[in-house]
């Protein structure tokens, strides 16, 4: 039974990645061979200037974004024998990060435009 599965699944990938190399029609252009950078001209020079805002925006969004890894293990954590230092650690870190927001929101960080 294992033999015939395994076998199975071993035709079933090799038969997939046969495909994939044949079904694919190719036109390059262009616009298709060129880099992508993220909105900026890629042959253009490299010496312009650029908005600060915007990295400033995107590591924001970065380093609250990464509140979700420290919080995704909470709802597993709560069913430990203490759950109430999970429920004060979680309620801490959410503190941290509200009093990090509104600093930056009072200082004119979340400002898009000037």
């Amino acid at each position: 039974m294992i033999m015939t599965v395994t076998s199975l699944a071993l035709i079933l990938v090799s038969l997939m990645a046969l495909l994939s190399f044949w079904l694919p029609t190719l036109y390059p252009n262009s616009e298709k061979l060129s880099p992508y950078e993220c909105g900026f001209d890629p042959l253009g020079s490299a010496r312009l200037p650029f908005s600060m805002r915007f990295f400033l925006i995107a590591i924001l969004f970065l380093l609250f974004d990464l509140e979700i890894a420290l919080l995704l293990p909470t709802p597993w954590a709560i069913h430990q024998p203490t759950p109430m230092i999970t429920f004060i650690l979680t309620t801490i870190i959410i503190i941290m990060l509200t009093l990090g927001l509104i600093y930056e929101w009072f200082q004119g960080g979340l400002e898009w435009a000037e």
